[in-house]
């Protein structure tokens, strides 16, 4: 419980309904939407619409969402896979006879299919109360007049604007330079763009003048796509996975995407004492980095496209497995190989949760995977491309290698938490490479320490992150926390800035009311009535 003598907030308190997301615009019209009838679903979609706009440096139509529901009366949780595909015509044989080991970030390479729009259409239609052209509307008016550059994406532009080339500088710099804090971020091309797709349906973005527009940009560098790679776009429904962790159960979407790593993760963690220990001590960061390692090794070795390769998730939940990679865990030292990949890891993205007065829940993450994506957007309607392709292999025989149609592995992770007749939680944890690890900090934090939810996103975080081969503590850690770290053997760095962000909603199952949190490392809130 916050203790209201230094910074820092309390959980946000609603009966009705409420909106927990990296950007208040977002909020406010999460709520707007549901007080003009839209239920959880359609104001999830039209806040993130919004984050498009306040954020556009981590999202926008050219980019992928996920999305998990809690829908009132059905069993279990209903999963959207909604990630894009490489086009057709493109596979790693080609990229490995140019001499690339890794696919080029910037390159037209790089750009898988948007399945953002397909994703949002296929929500609003199947979940929705609303017509999509209402719950756009709130993203159009935006576009048109522009919102207030936050802070936080201000310090973004700063950093990754010069990764804009082409037609992406035009419609994302501020006269060449980057946007700066209270500068007016306006778009009316793509206000034009969506207010065709109001008015057509998503067909206008995959079949249209929207796709027309992608299709001859991509072209023009060099890209290998073509009208029909954008009219197979679809957005999967999928069975969500989950696991048991101390009276707790998180539950996550299969591969593509990583959450099966959080899971592993969970189950790592559960066969220590964790809560006997200090939850910002150095021990507890060391048995997180260690689990971490070992998972995001398997994952790496296990996670692809479903539909191209055989995936061992059996394997990676099993207690056997738990059992054999705890074993490994040393809890005073640590491992000295981490391990590296060739592909590019993710960066950034949005995240918005949403319950409404029927106590339907839905946990939406959206991504262009690196800021701004692959720097490149279409000329006519702006629309930033992902560069999500990036994150493919191109070793020969990799259950995650690079083939035409075939979806990459993915970071993106919507989560939902649940303490059976206490409460049930959708959340997320931005920040890249780290949301599998945020996933499983924030579960250990309530379930292992008994923090509220604001706290648990608070909590100071820390990375073993296998790019850099590096123990990465944020400024929460104190200095004799990082030297008992180094001592153990781990590479110690600090953090620049906080890692990503989170927000959270629990519906209290005994109050009947909603409890809310949202991370201080973003400017958003978590807001009800």
């Amino acid at each position: 419980m916050h203790a209201y003598n230094g910074p820092g907030r309390a959980p946000a308190f609603a009966a009705e309904a409420m909106c927990a997301t990296s950007h208040p615009l977002a909020a406010r019209t999460a709520l707007d939407i549901i007080a003009a009838g839209g239920n959880a679903v359609d104001a999830a979609v039209a806040g993130a619409l919004v984050l498009g706009l306040c954020e556009p440096m981590m999202c926008g139509l050219g980019g992928d969402a996920f999305a998990m529901i809690r829908v009132p009366g059905r069993d279990g949780l209903v999963g959207l896979n909604g990630s894009g595909r490489a086009p057709a015509a493109l596979d790693a044989v080609r990229l490995r006879g140019e001499g690339h080991t890794s696919v080029p970030l910037e390159s037209a390479h790089s750009i898988t299919l948007p399945g953002a729009v397909d994703t949002f259409d296929r929500l609003v239609r199947d979940w929705g109360r609303l017509e999509l052209a209402a719950v756009l509307e709130p993203a159009i008016r935006y576009a048109e007049r522009g919102v207030p550059v936050c802070h936080r994406s201000a310090i973004d532009w700063a950093k990754y604007g010069e990764r804009l080339h082409g037609p992406g500088r035009i419609h994302y710099l501020d006269d060449g330079r980057p946007f700066g804090p209270g500068r007016m971020f306006a778009s009316p091309s793509q206000a034009e763009a969506l207010r065709l797709i109001a008015r057509e349906g998503r067909d206008a973005f995959y079949k249209g003048a929207i796709m027309e527009d992608m299709l001859a940009t991509l072209k023009a560098a060099g890209g290998l796509h073509e009208a029909a790679d954008f009219a197979a776009v679809a957005a999967d429904y999928v069975e969500p996975i989950g696991t048991a962790y101390r009276g707790h159960v998180l539950t996550e979407l299969p591969p593509n995407g990583q959450g099966v790593t959080a899971l592993l993760i969970a189950n790592i963690l559960s066969r220590f004492d964790l809560g006997g220990l200090d939850p910002n001590g150095s021990r507890r960061v060391h048995l997180e980095a260690e689990a971490t390692r070992l998972a995001y090794g398997a994952r790496d070795r296990f996670v692809g496209d479903p539909r191209h390769a055989e995936l061992r998730l059996e394997h990676m939940l099993s207690d056997a497995t738990a059992d054999a990679l705890a074993s490994l865990i040393d809890p005073r030292r640590a491992t000295p190989h981490i391990d590296r990949r060739a592909e590019a890891v993710h960066r950034d993205t949005v995240y918005i949760c949403v319950v409404d007065g029927d106590r339907m829940a839905v946990s939406l993450i959206y991504s262009t995977f690196w800021p701004f994506g692959s720097g490149l957007a279409s000329e006519r309607y702006g629309i930033s491309f992902q560069n999500r392709g990036a994150g493919f292999s191109l070793s020969e025989g990799h259950v995650n290698e690079l083939k035409g149609s075939r979806r990459p592995l993915h970071t993106l992770i919507p989560g939902f938490m649940e303490k059976p007749g206490a409460f049930i939680m959708p959340f997320g944890v931005m920040g890249g490479p780290y949301q599998a690890t945020g996933h499983a900090h924030v579960l250990s934090n309530i379930a292992d320490f008994g923090m509220d939810v604001q706290d648990a996103i608070d909590s100071p975080r820390s990375f073993a992150d296998a790019e850099e081969g590096r123990l990465v503590l944020e400024a929460g850690f104190s200095d004799a926390v990082a030297a008992e770290l180094a001592a153990m053997g781990h590479g110690v760095t600090r953090a620049p800035i906080g890692m990503g962000g989170a927000q959270g909603i629990q519906i209290d199952l005994d109050r009947g009311i909603l409890v809310g949190g949202s991370d201080p490392r973003k400017d958003g809130v978590a807001l009800g009535f």
